[in-house]
Formats: C-alpha cells, sequence, structure tokens
C-alpha cells in the first residue's frame, strides 16, 4: 500500500522564470581556515549597514565575520562571547526582532550530550545583549535550560510577536534514547532583554530529537515541525499554547535534519536527512518520498532556497564523516520535473575540502541570488560558495 505523508499547503508566489541549473555554478572562499568544529551557522545583519553578516556558533567562542560588501574580500572577525561554559557551545540564533535593522542573538552551549540527569553539567542558553559597539564583547543573559540543548531558532508567531524555540538533543534521564521525552522551551521575549523571560515546556513526547523547522510563510506562523528519532512531528500555537497537532510529516523514518522548500504552483517539499547523523537525503512531495542519494555518511546539513531563479527551491546538503569514497563536502540538488520527484546532483566547488557541520543560505553580495554559507568540522574551515548565476 502506498504511503501518503501529511504535507502542509500554504499559498505560495512563485517567479515563472526557469533557467538550465547547468549555467548556475559557485566560486568557494574559505574565509576563516582556522575554526575549531564550527557547531551552527547562521547569517543576519550584525551591524546596521544593510548587509547580512555570518555568525559562528564555534567551540568556544560565538563569533560574528563583518560583510566586506565584495567577492574575494577578507572578511573581519569579532568575538562575541567566550568561555560561556566548561563545554563546548552547539548552537546559534539571529534574528532583527525589534525593527531596529540588527539581529538579536541567543546561543545554546555546555554540550555535554551524555549527561542527561544533571542540568548542572549539560545544557545552557543564553541571550547575548549587545554593546552600543556591536564589534566589541556582547554580554550573556542565562536564561533556562533543560539537559542537552542542541537547536535554536527566532519564531515569528504574529506581525509584532517573537518566540525562541529551544530543542534538546535528549529527554531528562534519557539512557540511549530511552526514558522521558523531550522537552522543547518555548521562551517569551521580554521588553527588558535582561529581565525574566518567561517560557513554556512543550513535552514533544519524542526521543532523540535532533533539529527542527518553523512554519511561517507570507506573515502566517502555523507552528514547528520537529525531526528526531521517530520521525517527524508538527506542533501549533494555539489560544492555550503549544501542543501536538497530532498530524507527523514523516511517520516511520528517524530524521535528523529537516528544512521544506517550494516546488512552485503552490506545491511545498520537505527535505530530510535520514536517519539522524544518516546517509540519506530524502525528499517527501504530497504523495511521494524519493531518496535523492544513499552515498553520504552523517549527513548533518541543510537548506532550501531558490539560488537560480527558476521560481522553485533546490537543496543544499552537507556532510561531515568521509563515505566509502572517501568523500566529504557540499551538494546541491536540482529539481527537473517540477514535481519533487527528479533530481540532479552537483557539486559547488570540487576545490574546497568541507566536512560540513553546518549551513546557511544568504544574499551576500546584494546581486539577488543567495549565496551558500558552510562550516567544516574536520576541515576546521568557513567557507562561503559565491553564486556566479547572473540575471
Amino acid at each position: 500500500m502506498k504511503k501518503k505523508y501529511w504535507i502542509f499547503s500554504i499559498l505560495l508566489i512563485a517567479n515563472s522564470q526557469v533557467v538550465n541549473a547547468q549555467t548556475a555554478t559557485f566560486k568557494g572562499q574559505a574565509i576563516d581556515d582556522k575554526i575549531s568544529i564550527g557547531y551552527g551557522v547562521t547569517t543576519g545583519d550584525v551591524d546596521g549597514d544593510g548587509k547580512p553578516d555570518i555568525l559562528l556558533a564555534d567551540k568556544k567562542d560565538i563569533v560574528w565575520y563583518k560583510n566586506p560588501g565584495a567577492r574575494d574580500k577578507s572578511w573581519q572577525r569579532f568575538v562575541m562571547a567566550t568561555n560561556l561554559t566548561e563545554n563546548d557551545n552547539v548552537c546559534i540564533a539571529a534574528r532583527d526582532i525589534d525593527g531596529d535593522g540588527k539581529v538579536e542573538v541567543a546561543v545554546g552551549a555546555e554540550w555535554n550530550p551524555s549527561e542527561t540527569k544533571n542540568n548542572k553539567k549539560s545544557g545552557a542558553v543564553f541571550y547575548l545583549d549587545a554593546p552600543g559597539d556591536r564589534t566589541q564583547m556582547w554580554e550573556p543573559v542565562r536564561l533556562h535550560h533543560e539537559v542537552t540543548i542542541h537547536r535554536m531558532q527566532f519564531l515569528k508567531t504574529t506581525d509584532d510577536n517573537f518566540q525562541l524555540a529551544v530543542l534538546p538533543l535528549h529527554g531528562e534521564g534519557n539512557v540511549n534514547g530511552e526514558g522521558a521525552g523531550v522537552k522543547a522551551i518555548i521562551f517569551d521575549i521580554p521588553e527588558n532583554k535582561k529581565g525574566l523571560w518567561s517560557y513554556q515546556l512543550l513535552d514533544t513526547e519524542m526521543h532523540m530529537t535532533h533539529n527542527f523547522q518553523p512554519m511561517e510563510v507570507s506573515k502566517r506562523f502555523l507552528g514547528m515541525a520537529i525531526a528526531g528519532r521517530e520521525g517527524v512531528q508538527v506542533f501549533l500555537n494555539g489560544a492555550d499554547g503549544w501542543a501536538a497537532s497530532g498530524n507527523w510529516m514523516v511517520p516511520s523514518h528517524g530524521v535528523g535534519e529537516i528544512r521544506t522548500g517550494s516546488l512552485g504552483n503552490n506545491q511545498l517539499f520537505t527535505a530530510t536527512i535520514e536517519p539522524m547523523h544518516g546517509n540519506s537525503l530524502v525528499v517527501y512531495t504530497k504523495d511521494a518520498r524519493t531518496v535523492l542519494t544513499d552515498k553520504i555518511k552523517e549527513g548533518h546539513a541543510l537548506v532550501c532556497a531558490d539560488f537560480f531563479g527558476q521560481g522553485r527551491d533546490q537543496i543544499v546538503m552537507g556532510w561531515r564523516n568521509p563515505n566509502v569514497v572517501g568523500e566529504t563536502g557540499v551538494r546541491i540538488y536540482v529539481g527537473s520535473d517540477g514535481e519533487g520527484k527528479k533530481w540532479q546532483e552537483y557539486t559547488l566547488d570540487e576545490r574546497i575540502k568541507i566536512a560540513c557541520e553546518d549551513v546557511a543560505a544568504a544574499d551576500l553580495d546584494g546581486d539577488g541570488f543567495p549565496d551558500v554559507i558552510a562550516s567544516g568540522r574536520a576541515t576546521k574551515n568557513l567557507v562561503v560558495y559565491w553564486n556566479q548565476r547572473t540575471k
């Protein structure tokens, strides 16, 4: 019996322009070849100059790199916070939540995934309060945490309100993925961000959750999809707060990474890496599950965007351990049928070796086409893949 996979349907406005993907290439630039691990990478305008900067949660430092405004120029590195906890930093979220043109930043630290019982030795959440001069050190404001904090994002719930969602890897006391379910933390953001942050604990009843995807379209907030060992479950924010919707986007496969994208014509797809730290990149459409590749090892990075101006999104995926032919790297997958069932794989830049830990997308040079930013774990590099597509 053919399985039906639940996927949310939302009106998307698509650009009808179509290009030949083979004409669109990328050129890699290592902007830092001395990072420690590069756990989490994101983008946002840190200094208010109108250009997206790069932010990185590295092993002991939280840093940002100032956008020089053009390709092939040096990116100046600034440390925002260092040695926040005894163990490593692990994740970062950045978003302009007060409308001043500059991002606010939150980070997760005390990365100790084997310690699920003692929250003094596992997990930490900080809001970083920006100084007047954002090139100087930021003040950490410690927030509530659960054990094994792993991922976080700022969510826009209405036109004027934001929340900070934080996802642990394990539930409290969990052993080998068994025991209590993971409790996600949903913070309300106070006007005085150095004050008390109220929060709700969302009992997911899931085990070993790994990442999540906010569902925001055209200023409408729908909820979020959380990926983990049991699959992908949808959670909604209603009048009584957050709760499970009862819907599973992926009901029967362990999932590590999840992102959603557009096929155009008001259709969405969901891209996943399966299982957690898995070997397969999979695309779900309304009635199909399509494996794009099963030749990776420890897939750990995923982003969807329209890099080529096709009016539909492509998928960038990265993995961090050598596969059977000894490769690590970043690949882009371009749909060829408009239905999400046929995809072509391309390498971004063969000259740069990267054991990809995380990936993000942003138009860094203002040419109208997103570029790719990737952090390399074993290769210890932070790379910008400049999109060579021209209008």
